[in-house]
């Protein structure tokens, strides 16, 4: 199918003709949102490694409330100082569950301390089961290092404790049920908002689009089945000259799960350089919740750093003619390397009512984060008639005017490209991976994020990978 062309280029950022919102704030708990009715966990925590090689946090949950609770609607972190340029690798030694159902991601703090700027968040697939009440998962070991192995200082980390040697409670570690917090105290700044609230469970059953993205290969039949198409055909957004790459656009097993793998690459002109992306053929989502979860990296896969790429989930529609009013586009938008003016690592969000591409004119809000955000990360867009709400994590990112509503149906898409070739001059091939857990698409019922995940681990329970519902546009 005919992609409309995205139009990006350095005015972009420039001549943006709404005033940020950051919608970043976050305000201390008197107390707690409650989890589903009886789930409670608590984590304990022993040190393992007081030296200068690795970390070795060992972790327990600990079901303390009065229902089972399924151990993947569960995410615990660790909050630590980045040494300075460190990368970091995460590895698990050995756990009553089986490393095989923990996952490890590290990620960034919206307001960096003088004790945590990351934090390594773990998580379990379907397989490590539930926990009854009164019940623990029993030892985690786990440890992470600098990816190169240079010597590294935790004795500035938040949650260290060099004086645990054995389990007990430790509330600088903190818990979520459903991405709900239910333990632990994160570090100032960054404590969860008393928003999203609301039940854990899936809302009433109503028209939906979910794909866990199981597939063995883009040429695989049930993608075009399921309306997906994998972009072949040339134009933008990006680097002229580059091809859409649908053979980089790859599925397979991590864990339990089918993650989808966008790769990116290029060898420093429009001719070497691949871009991909996926995206519904039908443009018939309007209002309602659009959700993934997203791993955005920060360095290449091999190769030298330092080229813009963009890391996208975004919805969109055509633009019929310049300045169009029944525009409509909302990006989530990270930039591992900058661009658009910007010097490092970025995250937007971004609403849009319409724009002009020649000479450049745009009618947008965005709100943006200066930070890394490489890991994995749950992102969640609401649309009704007032409101545009994007969440980062659980925590509202940003809440855009309802002046960029939607007039007209869109497509959902994903996609990784490269705004130029000047940020890494050479001529040694690199690429970069994005990579995509899930989509699901609730027309016309605004969830929060932790509603979003509950429906997630509805379909994951009731082994459905793929489901549309969602009626073609009137």
């Amino acid at each position: 199918m005919n992609h409309p062309t995205r139009n990006r280029n350095l005015r972009i950022r420039a001549t943006l003709a709404v005033a940020a919102v950051t919608g970043l704030g976050a305000t201390a708990l008197t107390a707690l949102p409650a989890a589903a009715a009886g789930e409670a966990v608590t984590v304990q925590y022993r040190q393992s490694a007081t030296g200068s090689d690795q970390v070795e946090p060992w972790l327990k949950v600990v079901n303390t409330g009065a229902s089972s609770v399924p151990l993947s609607q569960v995410k615990v972190r660790y909050y630590f100082k980045a040494d300075a340029g460190a990368s970091y690798t995460y590895a698990c030694s050995w756990a009553v569950k089986g490393c095989a159902n923990l996952t490890g991601t590290f990620g960034s703090l919206a307001n960096p301390t003088a004790t945590a700027d990351r934090y390594l968040e773990i998580g379990f697939t379907a397989g490590a089961g539930s926990l009854a009440p009164g019940a623990d998962t029993g030892d985690m070991q786990l440890r992470f290092h600098r990816s190169n192995w240079q010597p590294l200082n935790q004795n500035d980390d938040y949650s260290f404790g060099p004086a645990q040697t054995t389990y007990a409670n430790w509330s600088k570690v903190t818990a979520t049920v459903g991405g709900v917090p239910v333990w632990g105290t994160a570090p100032a700044g960054n404590e969860p908002t008393p928003t999203p609230t609301g039940p854990t469970t899936p809302p009433p059953t109503g028209a939906a689009l979910f794909d866990d993205f199981d597939y063995t290969g883009h040429t695989d039949p049930a993608i075009n089945a399921h309306g997906w198409s994998v972009r072949s055909n040339s134009g933008g957004p990006g680097v002229p000259g580059a091809t859409w790459a649908p053979e980089n656009v790859t599925f397979a097993k991590e864990g339990t799960n089918s993650i989808m793998n966008l790769r990116s690459s290029t060898a420093g002109t429009g001719e070497s350089t691949r871009h991909t992306e996926i995206l519904t053929r039908a443009s018939k989502f309007k209002n309602g919740t659009y959700a993934a979860r997203v791993r955005f990296s920060d360095a290449p896969v091999s190769g030298p750093d330092g080229d813009r790429v963009v890391q996208t989930f975004f919805t969109i529609n055509d633009l019929k003619a310049p300045m169009a009013d029944d525009y409509a586009e909302y990006d989530f938008e990270y930039l591992p390397n900058g661009g658009w003016g910007e010097p490092a690592n970025i995250l937007y969000t971004t609403s849009w009512e319409t724009y002009r591409p020649d000479p450049w004119e745009a009618v947008n809000q965005h709100s943006e984060s200066r930070t890394s955000y490489a890991g994995w990360h749950d992102l969640v867009l609401t649309i009704d008639d007032s409101t545009i709400v994007y969440y980062v994590d659980g925590q509202e990112f940003g809440r855009h005017d309802a002046r960029y509503l939607p007039e007209r149906p869109m497509s959902i898409n994903f996609n990784q490209w490269l705004i130029d070739l000047a940020g890494q001059t050479s001529t040694t091939p690199r690429s970069y991976d994005q990579k995509v857990d899930y989509v699901l698409h609730v027309k016309d019922q605004v969830l929060t994020p932790a509603q979003v995940a509950a429906k997630v681990g509805a379909y994951r329970s009731a082994g459905t990978a793929f489901e549309d519902s969602v009626p073609a546009a009137q």
